[in-house]
């Protein structure tokens, strides 16, 4: 099944609607830390570091480590880049529910993005759901 590229108001609805969908948030630890979807994961597919942003090696391990191939999963990031990049990794290691917010947390691709779009946010994390927690 191709991934579903979702505006943000699709997205926010999806996330109301679904409540075993996975919202996996694909940025750095300090952009998460700096804001997020109250129920959402954070894999970073980047993380910064001192000379800019870095892959994690580890990104693909650490998807495969929790959720299951036919989890439904919906990926975001800042702006929608990572997003894609990170949904297309996914569907080639053969995950098959995948959807892609492709405004971001911040907006782009022209969409708004989540916090302008009135998503739910705050800095809170659920245990568990922070990168420290799901590291390999």
């Amino acid at each position: 099944m191709p991934i579903q590229r979702l505006s943000t108001p699709d997205a926010i609805a999806k996330v109301a609607a679904e409540p075993d969908l996975v919202h996996l948030d694909v940025r750095s630890v300090p952009e998460f830390e700096a804001g997020h979807a109250p129920n959402a994961y954070n894999i970073p597919l980047m993380h910064m570091g001192p000379a800019g942003m870095v892959p994690n090696p580890e990104f693909a391990a650490e998807v495969q480590a929790h959720f299951g191939k036919d989890t439904p999963i919906m990926v975001s990031c800042k702006a929608g880049g990572r997003s894609a990049r990170a949904a297309a990794v996914l569907e080639g290691l053969g995950y098959t529910r995948l959807s892609d917010q492709v405004g971001g947390w911040s907006g782009g691709n022209g969409d708004g993005g989540w916090v302008a779009g009135g998503g739910p946010a705050g800095t809170a994390t659920l245990p568990g759901h922070d990168h420290a927690s799901l590291k390999r």
